[in-house]
C-alpha cells in the first residue's frame, strides 16, 4: 500500500462522528462561532461569580455615568452598572433560545413525522396548518401569540416555540417522506413494528443531522425574537435584566447616553452571528456528500 492511499483508506474508515468532528474543526468560522457561544453560554452561567454588581441595584449618585475603569460599560438611567445586566441578560436570552427551539423540535418533529408516515388526510391537515403559519411573519405571530399569553418570559418562550414548530414539521416531514420508501423503513414495517417504532426508532435517527441544523440556526432567531418582545415588553420584565428591555430603556438616551444600546446591541449582534457561524459550520460537517480532502 502506497503512503498516499493510507490516509485515504484511515478517513474511509473513521466513525461518523469522528469525520463530523474534523470537518467541523476545519471550519475556521465555524470554530470561531462554537467558541463565541461558548464563551458566551459560561459568562451565563458564571454570572453570579463574575458580575461586578448587583444587577437590579439602583443608585441616584451614578446615574448615566460614561464608561470608566469603575463601570466598564458606564450606569443606566437607574444608575446600574451595565456590565452586570448584559452579564445577567445573557442568561434571559439564551435560555429563550434554547428553551423556545427544544419546544419547537418537541412540538414539530412528532407532528412532521407523523404526517409523512401517515399520509392521506393526516398529512394534508397538518402539512396546511404548517403552511398556514409560515405564510405569517415569524415575528409578527411571535408577537401575537405572546401579546395573548401576557407579558412574561415564559410566555415569550412558549410563542416563541409556537411560532418556530412549522419549520421542524417541514423538515422532519420531508425527511420522513425520503425514509418511508427505503429499504430499512420496508423492513422495519415488514418485521411488524409498530407505527411509533418505525418513526422514532428507524427514522428519527437518521434525520437528527438536518434537524440539528436547523435548531442552531433557529436559536439565533430565537434570541432575536426574544429580544424584540422584550424590547415590546411582551418579554423578560423590568428590573429583571434582558438585553431588549435595556434597549428599549436605551432608547431615550441615544444622543446623551449611547453607551446605554451599544453594549446589549452588540451582545445581540455577536451571539446571534455566532449561532449562525456554527449553524453553517454544522451543515457543511454533517453533509455526507461533502467532499473534503
Amino acid at each position: 500500500m502506497s503512503a498516499t492511499a493510507a490516509p485515504a483508506v484511515l478517513a474511509r474508515g473513521e466513525s461518523p462522528t469522528r469525520r463530523a468532528i474534523r470537518r467541523f474543526l476545519r471550519h475556521r468560522l465555524a470554530l470561531a462561532g462554537f467558541l463565541v457561544v461558548l464563551t458566551f453560554v459560561l459568562v451565563a452561567i458564571l454570572a453570579p461569580w463574575i458580575a461586578p454588581y448587583d444587577p437590579i441595584e439602583t443608585s441616584w449618585s451614578r446615574i448615566r455615568r460614561p464608561p470608566s475603569e469603575l463601570y466598564w460599560f458606564g450606569t443606566d438611567e437607574n444608575g446600574r452598572d451595565v456590565l452586570s445586566r448584559v452579564i445577567w441578560g445573557a442568561r434571559a436570552s439564551l435560555m429563550a433560545g434554547v428553551v423556545s427551539v427544544v419546544g419547537a423540535v418537541l412540538i414539530g418533529v412528532p407532528l412532521g413525522l407523523l404526517a409523512g408516515l401517515a399520509g392521506g388526510w393526516v398529512d394534508a391537515l397538518i402539512s396546511r396548518v404548517a403552511d398556514a403559519m409560515l405564510s405569517i411573519p415569524f415575528l409578527i405571530l411571535a408577537i401575537a401569540l405572546a401579546a395573548f399569553l401576557g407579558p412574561a418570559l415564559e410566555n415569550a418562550m412558549l410563542a416563541i416555540a409556537i411560532t418556530a414548530s412549522p419549520i421542524f414539521v417541514r423538515l422532519s416531514r420531508g425527511m420522513a417522506l425520503d425514509a418511508k420508501s427505503t429499504d430499512w423503513v420496508e423492513a422495519a414495517r415488514s418485521l411488524g413494528n409498530p407505527p411509533w417504532r418505525t418513526a422514532f426508532v428507524h427514522v428519527l435517527p437518521n434525520i437528527i443531522p438536518p434537524l440539528l441544523v436547523q435548531s442552531t440556526l433557529s436559536i439565533a432567531e430565537a434570541i432575536i425574537a426574544e429580544a424584540s418582545l422584550s424590547f415590546l415588553g411582551l418579554g423578560q420584565q423590568p428590573p429583571a435584566p434582558s438585553w431588549g428591555s435595556m434597549l428599549n430603556s436605551a432608547q431615550r438616551f441615544l444622543e446623551t447616553a449611547p453607551w446605554l444600546a451599544i453594549a446589549p446591541g452588540a451582545a445581540i449582534f455577536v451571539v446571534v452571528l455566532a449561532f449562525n457561524l456554527m449553524g453553517d459550520g454544522l451543515r457543511d460537517a454533517l453533509d455526507p456528500r461533502a467532499d473534503r480532502k
